[in-house]
């Protein structure tokens, strides 16, 4: 019996190549050991058949960004269990091969209003963590709310401007009605608990709440409990 020898070793010594490179292989999903996909260079290897996987490149990952629609009765910190290979949407466009890596250190970008459901954005990446961080101000998220109670007679006009929030006076907002008992919210950093708050201050109580955009970026057809990339040309 051989001694066991990490699976970057091995696969350094088949090809040849240098111990990074075979990490990135790895690491890339292109390396199979008995014909199962093994992601981890030190994933230890004795006499298994090891092959690399034609088209196979030794790059490093770039970082993954999650579009999530989160249901309402989840946690944000229940939230990255959820987030695994088989919730992922089968007709996602923007299509990339799902790694282990990818649901690794991911971090919530603009949290839900508490006891929404909707779009949420779970990233790696910094560089759109610190762009939805820097341009919360800026970026509209628009909520699809459903309430119940009789609106106050110039209530319409109050949630688009003219309420307080903890002594805090809000930004304007756009409201308006979607249906009979749905109210369309367009609003930029909302404070958590602030669209119960407003709704609260003329007669209406919240039902349900759901995201349904953030900035350029719709939600559209993504199914409850789903996930899709974030593609490389999307933009929030």
């Amino acid at each position: 019996m051989t001694e066991p020898v990490r699976l970057s070793k091995r696969l350094a010594q088949l090809l040849p190549c240098s111990r990074r490179e075979a990490e990135l292989y790895i690491e890339g999903g292109w390396v199979r050991v008995n014909g199962e996909v093994v992601e981890e260079p030190h994933f230890r290897v004795t006499d298994e058949t090891v092959e690399l996987m034609p088209g196979a490149k030794a790059e490093p990952l770039p970082p993954a960004t999650l579009l999530f629609h989160q249901p309402a009765d989840v946690e944000p910190d229940a939230v990255p269990a959820l987030l695994s290979p088989q919730s992922h949407w089968g007709e996602d466009p923007h299509v990339t091969r799902i790694l282990k890596r990818h649901f690794a250190r991911l971090t919530e970008a603009l949290p839900l209003q508490a006891g929404a459901s909707g779009l949420s954005v779970w990233s790696q990446d910094p560089r759109v963590l610190r762009k939805l961080r820097d341009d919360a101000d800026r970026l509209e998220q628009e909520y699809v709310v459903e309430v119940s109670g009789r609106l106050a007679p110039d209530g319409l006009a109050r949630l688009q401007h003219g309420l307080s929030v903890d002594g805090r006076a809000l930004a304007p907002a756009k409201v308006s009605w979607q249906s009979e008992n749905r109210l369309r919210f367009a609003l930029k950093a909302p404070r958590p608990g602030q669209i119960r708050a407003m709704c609260a201050q003329v007669g209406l109580r919240v039902l349900a709440m759901k995201r349904i955009r953030i900035g350029r970026l719709p939600m559209a057809k993504l199914p409850l409990g789903q996930w899709r990339y974030l593609g490389v040309a999307e933009k929030f």
